[in-house]
Formats: C-alpha cells, structure tokens, sequence
C-alpha cells in the first residue's frame, strides 16, 4: 500500500492530543445520549487516552427534551463529583430552532457554548423551521452569536446558504464523524467542501454513545490530507 493511499485511524495521528471536543451528548440521563454515569466515565476514559484536552456536553434542549438551565447545571456538577481526570468538562446546550428556542430567546435564557453568549443551535436534519432565518438574525440582534451544530448534515442546504451565514457571522462546528463518512458520502464531501473554504470554527465527536466513540476513534477511515486538515480544528 503506497504512501498517499494509507488510511489512519483518529488515534493513530493522536489527533485528539490537546484537542477540544466542542459538542458531546455523555452528560448521563438527561436526553437520547449517555443514560448512566458509568457510561459517561467510561467514554471519558477513552477520551483520555486519547489525549483529549477539554470537553464540551451539550445536551440538547428542545421541545422533545425539555431540559431546563437549572436542571442541566445540577446534573453537570453530579458528573464533576465522580470525574477526577484531567480533561476539562464545560457545560453548554444544543438548542434546537423550535417553539421551545422562542422562549429561551424570550427569555434571555441560554447555556452558553465556549464564550459569553455565544448559543450551540441545530435544526432537523431534513429542513428548517419556516422561520430560519428571521430566527439567526433575532437571535444576533439580541445579543448572542450563533454556533451552527454540524452544518454539513443539512440536506436543505448548500454552498449558497453556508456562505450567507457566515457572511452574517454564524459560526459552523463540524461533527469529525462527518470527515469518516459515518453519515454517508454525500455528508463526507459537504464536510470536506466547508473545511477547503475555511468556514469551520470547531469541531467535535457529538457521541452518544460508548461503542460510537469507540468506532470513531479506531476506524482507519481518514486519508493524510484529511488527517491534517481535520487536526487544524479539532485544536481550536
């Protein structure tokens, strides 16, 4: 096998040596992600070997999974009592653009993600609220910026919509399971696309589970260029 054709493995290139992971769903019981604390520990163990220097759990808050402020600032100090690594825990959200987000916004009322407020918002998959975009520019003319989670997953969007939102000053953080095609290829080149313009801010695992981490860290899935363009973000 020839030089530009080996593959590496997301610990092979220890490209989690130092890194942040800026969105994580381990933060145990509180949505569709980690159910139990052993489960939480187990995967940062992994995260540790790994090299991982801090974390960010940003459990989702949405109309489906009504997480509170106080709800999830109380679960975050229960996981810090039993975690005594090394890597750094922080405590933010994924808000998702629904009815619930108009009350948060109403209110004022956000964990905020890596600064003062600065807001870590997704929407479907599939297509976003009717509304979007008088929801992005809201939320800036209140005061805060947003965090676009996984930008590459949106199928209702393109080079076109990217490109307006960071003319607008909306921040992409990538999911690096994107880059080893665990959402399928077209996701993979979306990914690649944005990272070629520059237009991601950070990245992270969005890891729900332990047997995802595991995968995500040991699959031989990344080509060299990729290794290096990937390690360029995940040390933001």
């Amino acid at each position: 096998m020839g030089l530009f054709s080996r593959k590496y493995s997301i610990s092979d290139k220890r490209l989690l040596e130092g890194a942040t992971d800026h969105h994580s769903h381990i933060l145990f019981g509180v949505d569709d992600g980690v159910s139990k604390p052993e489960e939480s520990l187990a995967i940062l163990a992994m995260l540790e070997e790994a090299g991982l220097r801090s974390l960010w759990l940003t459990p989702h808050t949405m109309e489906d999974v009504p997480n509170t402020t106080a709800g999830l600032r109380e679960r975050f100090e229960e996981l810090k009592a039993l975690y005594h690594g090394p890597v750094e825990l922080h405590l933010a959200s994924e808000y998702m653009m629904d009815e619930l987000f108009e009350k948060h916004l109403a209110d004022k009322d956000f964990l905020f993600h890596r600064e003062e407020g600065s807001v870590l918002m997704e929407t479907s998959t599939w297509s976003g609220p009717y509304n979007f975009w008088d929801m992005i520019d809201r939320t800036m003319h209140s005061g805060f910026r947003p965090v676009l989670a996984h930008p590459e997953r949106y199928e209702y969007m393109g080079e076109k919509e990217y490109a307006r939102l960071r003319g607008m000053g909306v921040r992409f953080q990538m999911n690096y399971p994107s880059m080893l095609g665990y959402y399928g290829e077209h996701v993979k080149e979306k990914a690649a696309m944005i990272l070629k313009k520059g237009w991601y801010d950070m990245a992270g695992s969005d890891c729900h589970r332990v047997r995802a981490i595991k995968h995500q860290l040991t699959d031989k899935v990344l080509k060299k260029d990729a290794a290096e363009a990937l390690r360029s973000i995940l040390t933001v």
